[in-house]
């Protein structure tokens, strides 16, 4: 009796088997003339490519019942919320009560309805942040944001030193160490491995800590959490150092080239990859013949007149000696 239900419940499979795949195969081809079917999500029709017959109307769109024409159109009418990030310490997964005192309609709220919503505003910003892990971040966070805004330092940059910042917190790398000294020593970090240095000089004066805690907590960290930065490239210095002073492209390259013949060189070694820069820049605009001064460099650079003056000198012998090369 058993056999005979196995046996019987095997040739019911095999049936359904079947008829899934012949209803699958139908889907598939055209029941005219048995051609290949395609989807004209236009029109929302399923047609057959070789004799145009339609099979099926009115198929699920699944898109948006919108149009957008351009990037900021499409962000403004999603109706998602921005990607979540490690800039901000709940990565962007929570949500924040507006500071506008008006309803869905644009109207102004009562001034009880306002007390509300101030009560409530307080409630959600001790709620975000219930833990010291969470405050500790937050204000972290909120300290690279600042100082990479006053240096011009892209997203990415601080994405990089949040991730850097939240490593030193997880391997308990903060006790003894100020929130914002660690946060500097991350920036400073990102921007290095991100090829967009800036010099200790620039990152010291943005930030709410000593040059000597600085440059002690960015060693600390660079050692505790095994973070691979190579020495600072003097071009990668160049492009910002003639922007600001309006240099042309012609003179940006001259720069770059006395770089790549001071290396060639050997002369950059054991010296100040901003100084070269700024010295490379100076010399390029006398080649160049364009009019920029020692102490125009030195204000954009934040070298001494002195080191433009010694460094510049180098970079022109070491040109001369590369022309004069076979």
């Amino acid at each position: 009796m058993t056999e005979t239900r196995t046996r019987t419940s095997g040739r019911e499979t095999a049936v359904r088997e079947r008829d899934v795949s012949e209803q699958t195969r139908t889907r598939e081809q055209c029941p005219e003339c048995g051609g290949r079917l395609a989807t004209d999500d236009g029109r929302g029709e399923t047609v057959c490519a070789d004799c145009g017959l339609v099979v099926e109307t009115e198929s699920v769109d699944r898109g948006p019942e919108w149009r957008a024409f351009d990037a900021a159109e499409k962000d403004r009418k999603s109706r998602v919320g921005a990607p979540t990030t490690k800039m901000m310490h709940d990565k962007g997964l929570s949500t924040t009560i507006g500071w506008q005192n008006t309803d869905a309609y644009g109207r102004s709220l009562s001034s009880k309805q306002r007390r509300k919503m101030q009560r409530l505003r307080t409630w959600d910003e001790r709620f975000r942040t219930r833990d010291s892990r969470d405050r500790n971040l937050k204000q972290a966070l909120g300290e690279i944001d600042r100082m990479a805004s006053a240096l011009g330092l892209p997203d990415d940059i601080r994405e990089t030193a949040s991730v850097i910042y939240r490593r030193a917190l997880s391997e308990d790398l903060l006790p003894g160490r100020s929130i914002e000294g660690v946060a500097t020593a991350a920036l400073y970090a990102a921007a290095r491995q991100g090829g967009v240095p800036r010099s200790l000089d620039e990152v010291a004066r943005v930030s709410r800590v000593d040059d000597m805690e600085f440059k002690r907590t960015y060693r600390y960290i660079v050692r505790e959490l095994g973070l691979e930065v190579e020495p600072a490239d003097p071009e990668s210095y160049v492009p910002r150092f003639a922007s600001d002073l309006g240099l042309t492209d012609e003179g940006e390259m001259t720069a770059r080239e006395l770089l790549r013949d001071a290396k060639e060189a050997g002369i950059h070694s054991g010296k100040s990859p901003v100084g070269l820069a700024a010295a490379a820049v100076y010399a390029a605009s006398l080649l160049t013949n364009e009019r920029v001064t020692q102490n125009e460099v030195s204000e954009v650079a934040d070298v001494s007149e002195v080191t433009i003056r010694n460094r510049y000198k180098e970079l022109l012998e070491a040109a001369d000696a590369s022309d004069a090369r076979p």
